[in-house]
């Protein structure tokens, strides 16, 4: 029997200047270069969760923006559902990062694909990063980005791999 998939949010989180900055953040536990994310909390919606999130591990108050999609990998937990937004973050941090998170980098995109440590999320941000930098940087009062609709729900998935086929074809025909 399939676990169920762990669900987590997260952002892209850009900081403007004279070539925008995305922020990375290395964790604690074993060195590795991430993207700013974590699961949900019980009844929270996952756009509030990457905002929570990227506020820990960043330290930065953050503007949501659009959301720009769902990464979905293999865990040691199993299949972990991440979904991602644009995010645009403060000029200065707001708190110390959480316990788990040793440090954040904010580098341009080409830079921030490369220290990624892991290959998906190397690929993930390869295809979305354009797609966020080409985005119109907000204005101070921003509207609420929605969450994501799925087309079905993650209980209601039966073959996990036929998820995972879905988010191949999905970077196939984005790339």
């Amino acid at each position: 029997m399939a676990r169920t998939p762990v669900l987590a949010a997260g952002g892209i989180v850009l900081r403007q200047a004279a070539t925008p900055l995305v922020a990375i953040v290395r964790l604690r536990k074993n060195n590795e270069w991430v993207l700013p994310k974590g699961k949900l909390d019980k009844g929270e919606t996952p756009r509030a969760a990457a905002e929570r999130e990227v506020n820990e591990e960043t330290g930065h108050d953050v503007a949501v923006q659009e959301f720009l999609g769902t990464l979905v990998y293999e865990s040691r937990a199993g299949s972990k559902v991440v979904h991602f937004w644009r995010m645009e973050a403060g000029p200065e941090p707001v708190r110390k990062l959480m316990r788990d998170v040793k440090a954040v980098e904010w580098l341009p995109l080409g830079d921030a694909v490369e220290r990624l440590s892991r290959g998906y999320e190397r690929a993930f941000l390869e295809n979305v990063g354009p797609i966020a930098l080409g985005a119109k940087p907000s204005a101070p009062s921003v509207e609420r980005a929605p969450d994501p609709i799925l087309a079905e729900t993650i209980s209601e998935t039966r073959d996990r791999r036929s998820l995972v086929q879905k988010v191949r074809d999905w970077f196939r025909r984005v790339a």
